[in-house]
């Protein structure tokens, strides 16, 4: 009966049915790519894959799509680009258009190098480029200053000159974050001041050692968080420095978790932000985060965000450029426009909402992999969180090492919960402050597509059902991140049961101690009353 279920769910997230005709109407965007030269960097990350997926599928009249691909952790370019197709999201298109591969062409490069270390005759193929997607980013909150200047700032402006020399360029798309100016808590789809002048960053990090990068590191950031968005304003300077007279937008997606719909249900890879904290509560390592639960959490489908970056690169392509570029009072954001890819405007929920409709369906399709009983305690104390994370973290976390040690096993509890403190630290920054967000550019955008595109592109987070979001959400993490199959239900039932009877047993034990040690206590202090004698 599981097997049956199981195998209904994965028939159900890999759909392949086509699209029906609406109204007889073509798609204005997949007219706009048709015969195009697209350059994607950035493509073998979370986004990126879904982007180029995207793009293939949905835009089969792309004549090519470069991929940007460098060699990493001791895999070449090659070995890297050739598994990025490995991955079950391209399984629809295989079915679909079988020789997709034959317009893929992999392009050496790194972002975190001079120019991408794009060769001459590297940039003699690209100069055909009619549409760039420059996604390539890092995303680590605690990324080095060196590294996440490089590849965030230095590439930023790396691509923006050679864009200026494509002849033929019909539209740019720079892919930032909505957070990229979190120390203001109203953020518009406007340009705002960086918080250092982009070329200056650049001479600094090229001037100046690791040891003394390091001390400056929070003089620099000041009252900035971290250098993850520090580095992402600056690049969107660059972007208005060196991207004025080009076709060319920002997209600034909010939280991006695991995919709504396409190409199929519930897909990620990626155990950054929120879907790091929904896998360590369903592991039932996260017992405690610093939290406060009415904040709303900006959490936006994948999909929701590739189909708007799709979409901005064919709504700046087709803008008159050279007519706005002759008006003289032009704004930045006329210049070049601003997309805020969030949720909060049509579709909000609460961090306290997310994680309990997480649990809500979590609980009914527990991994074999659990390690311990559901429960999580969101505490809006910086100092009450320590408390709790003491006690429910480190102290269990040297227990059960310990035992491990005696018995021969290999401790791996207290290596854990130190990964998840970190984590914990550079994400409580969001967790516990809101922001308000507008998204009237992405709304227009929205107006502009036909019945066709609204269908195929489609990002309007309006008729998004939560309910039915995480039902799958759960579902797909389990499958795609713990690589568990909906096979083993069952199997994980009967081991979550176990965990909860232990886990109640063991509060009990704990009350009961806390009860014996209280009676003690009182009558300790009635022995010395006199009343007592």
């Amino acid at each position: 009966m599981t097997s049956e279920r199981s195998d209904a769910y994965i028939d159900d997230i890999l759909d392949f049915s086509e699209l029906p005709a609406l109204n007889n109407e073509k798609s204005n965007i997949v007219e706009f790519f048709a015969q195009t030269n697209v350059l994607v960097t950035g493509g073998t990350g979370f986004l990126g894959k879904l982007l180029i997926e995207k793009l293939l599928r949905s835009c089969p009249d792309i004549k090519t799509l470069y991929m940007v691909v460098r060699s990493k952790k001791g895999k070449s370019s090659e070995e890297r680009f050739k598994e990025a197709f490995d991955e079950v999201i391209y399984e629809r298109l295989k079915r679909e258009q079988p020789n997709f591969f034959n317009k893929v062409v992999m392009i050496e490069g790194d972002a975190a190098e001079e120019d991408f270390g794009f060769t001459p005759e590297i940039k003699e193929i690209l100069m055909n480029t009619n549409i760039i997607f420059h996604a390539a980013a890092t995303v680590r909150f605690d990324e080095k200053l060196r590294l996440a200047v490089n590849i965030n700032v230095r590439s930023t402006k790396s691509m923006l000159l050679f864009a200026r020399q494509l002849p033929n360029l019909k539209a740019y798309v720079h892919v930032s974050t909505a957070y990229s100016h979190c120390v203001r808590k109203s953020i518009d789809e406007k340009h705002y001041d960086a918080p250092i002048e982009g070329d200056k960053l650049i001479s600094l990090v090229d001037s100046l050692d690791d040891d003394k990068l390091l001390k400056i590191g929070p003089v620099l950031l000041d009252h900035w968080p971290n250098n993850y968005v520090v580095t992402k304003a600056t690049g969107e300077y660059m972007v208005l420095k060196y991207g004025v007279g080009l076709p060319i937008c920002i997209v600034r997606p909010s939280i991006i978790i695991s995919t709504a719909k396409e190409p199929i249900i519930a897909w990620t890879n990626n155990l950054y932000g929120a879907t790091g904290v929904v896998m360590g509560t369903a592991l039932g390592l996260l017992r405690t985060l610093h939290c406060k639960p009415e904040v709303k959490a900006d959490i936006i489908p994948a999909d929701y965000v590739v189909n708007n970056i799709v979409s901005a690169a064919w709504g700046i392509g087709n803008r008159k450029l050279p007519e706005l570029e002759q008006q003289s009072n032009l704004s930045n954001e006329d210049k070049i426009p601003i997309y805020n890819t969030v949720s909060s405007c049509q579709r909000p929920i609460t961090w306290g909402q997310f994680l309990e409709l997480n649990k809500f369906y979590g609980i009914s399709v527990p991994s074999k992999k659990v390690l311990w009983y559901h429960s999580i305690i969101l505490q809006r104390n910086f100092f009450l969180y320590h408390i709790y994370s003491f006690f429910l973290h480190s102290i269990p976390a040297v227990i059960v090492d310990t035992i491990a040690y005696l018995i021969g096993q290999k401790p791996i509890l207290v290596d854990a919960y130190r990964k998840i403190h970190k984590f914990s630290k550079v994400i409580h920054y969001f967790s516990t402050q809101e922001w308000e967000f507008r998204n009237e550019n992405v709304m227009k955008l929205w107006q502009k597509l036909n019945s066709v595109d609204r269908e195929t592109f489609y990002f309007n987070m309006e008729h998004l059902d939560w309910h039915e979001y995480h039902y799958h959400h759960i579902r797909g993490l389990r499958m795609y991140m713990l690589k568990d199959p909906l096979d083993t239900i069952e199997e994980g039932l009967v081991k979550y049961r176990k965990l909860r009877i232990a886990h109640y047993t063991i509060l009990t034990i704990i009350a009961l101690l806390l009860l014996w040690m209280f009676v003690s206590f009182v009558s300790f202090l009635w022995s010395f009353c006199p009343l007592a004698h």
